[in-house]
């Protein structure tokens, strides 16, 4: 039994680890240009050096969420932050454009490790009572990561150059993994003694990297036979699960599953909508605009404040409340938030800006913590690994999405040439197409959010 002083240290470095990876994220985005003006990156490269580490984290959370359930949580997790905080070093370190993509890539492996065993741990030892607070809690910790990430990450590159926000990473991941050696004494293996399925695990990899490749490479030709070969991927995987007698991923989870399923399929809508966001009103705001990265930060900032502010309340509700009226309505008024940049122009006021900043902030708070609860809870303890790496698989593919979609826009509009003062035409209009692009999925995700089944009796 775990008692109360090693749940909130769970709690903490839970909740550490959840800081670490948006804050990476989102103090990237201000960081791009300066990037960009060492590396003479084109947009495409700036797109995959936020991809790389999506990229990889969509392959490795199942297989380490299922690895997890078998040799244990603690040990995975503490793994995941050593990795990320050594790639966090290599990031700050990489004197190529090409040699940070590979560095990011390894930071996702780590990341895939932590997001895969955090929220199963928190959900199995805080019961269904307090399971929303605490979730609530952790997801707060991920939205001040984004908080901070913008406006740290603005003045360390403004002012130190950006390799200083990897670099920050090195001291909170040694703190995390000091705090958990010594304050976590429990181990969790629910599925201890079970054969890990490798085979399956290579093929899984194989049809998330074909996609996920197929994805960000369109329009290119060469996109459709990548997305192809993932498609026949996933046929074989289907089979080699259901003739498993130790599956990779039980697919009965999602077939008699229906408020799992739709719950994942509307984060995974919510994420593509969203996580873009920061990195298009970045370029907006310092190519179009002409402010510093420490200036785009801050104006970027009012969007995760919000969400740190609501997102335990959203959790608390959704203890007492059906979280599928929660996160539907969350979903609703991201939509609304998202309708309003589509009309972005040079001009644009930066208080119409910071309000459709805030009204995104709290649509996504109303739904981020209520989905989650509503996942968590709607699947048996024996699945809380699977279930958490769903969460965080659901995350990097809508991640995945919203990056290829920007990216898509870039080559439509832009191509594969630097951005320089002539080009901002185009770059203003492919952030326009994004947006409308953006809005039309969070109209679906919100139908999607709308016809989950019920957790809650009543």
């Amino acid at each position: 039994m775990v008692d109360e002083r090693e749940k909130k240290v769970i709690l903490l470095v839970a909740s550490l680890a959840s800081f670490l990876v948006p804050y990476t994220g989102s103090s990237i985005t201000v960081a791009l240009p300066a990037m960009a003006a060492q590396f003479n990156a084109d947009a495409v490269t700036l797109g995959w050096i936020t991809s790389a580490y999506i990229v990889s984290a969509a392959l490795f959370i199942v297989p380490f969420g299922r690895l997890a359930d078998i040799v244990g949580r603690k040990k995975i997790f503490v793994l995941g932050i050593l990795i990320f905080t050594v790639a966090s070093l290599a990031s700050a370190l990489a004197p190529t454009a090409g040699i940070l993509i590979a560095a990011r890539f390894v930071q996702g492996i780590g990341g895939a490790m932590l997001f895969a065993t955090s929220v199963a741990i928190v959900t199995q030892v805080y019961g269904p009572g307090e399971r929303g607070r605490a979730l609530g809690i952790t997801i707060a910790t991920v939205y001040a990561g984004l908080s901070t990430g913008p406006f740290l990450g603005g003045i360390l590159t403004d002012h130190f150059g950006w390799p200083a926000i990897f670099l920050v990473n090195v001291p909170l991941g040694l703190v995390t993994v000091a705090l958990t050696f010594n304050g976590v004494t429990h181990e969790w293996a629910d599925a201890a003694g079970e054969r890990f399925d490798l085979y399956g695990s290579i093929i899984y990899g194989i049809m998330f990297f074909c996609g996920i490749f197929g994805l960000l490479l369109i329009p290119d030709p060469a996109a459709g036979l990548w997305i192809i070969f993932a498609g026949f991927s996933m046929i074989v995987f289907i089979w080699r699960e259901k003739h498993c007698k130790s599956p990779l991923l039980d697919l009965a989870i999602f077939s008699q599953n229906r408020t799992f399923l739709f719950s994942n399929i509307a984060a995974m809508i919510n994420y593509g909508a969203t996580f873009a966001v920061a990195v298009l009103l970045s370029l907006y705001l310092q190519y179009i605009r002409g402010f510093s990265a420490e200036t785009a930060g801050l104006i970027l900032v009012a969007q995760p404040v919000i969400q740190t502010i609501f997102s335990p309340i959203a959790g608390r509700i959704s203890d007492r409340t059906e979280p599928r009226i929660v996160a539907t309505l969350g979903m609703a008024i991201t939509t609304l938030g998202l309708l309003s940049f589509i009309f972005l122009v040079p001009e644009t006021s930066l208080s119409i800006i910071i309000i459709s900043l805030i009204v995104l902030g709290f649509g996504y708070a109303l739904f981020s913590s209520p989905n989650t609860n509503a996942i968590m809870s709607s699947v048996d303890i024996r699945y809380l690994g699977i279930a958490s790496s769903m969460v965080s698989t659901m995350r990097s593919l809508g991640q995945v999405l919203s990056m290829a979609i920007a990216m898509f826009c870039f080559s439509v509009f832009i191509g594969n040439v630097a951005l320089t003062p002539p080009v901002y035409p185009a770059l203003l209009t492919s952030i326009k197409w994004a947006f409308l692009i953006f809005t039309c999925l969070c109209i679906a995700g919100t139908v999607t959010s709308y016809i989950r089944g019920r957790i809650h009796n009543s």
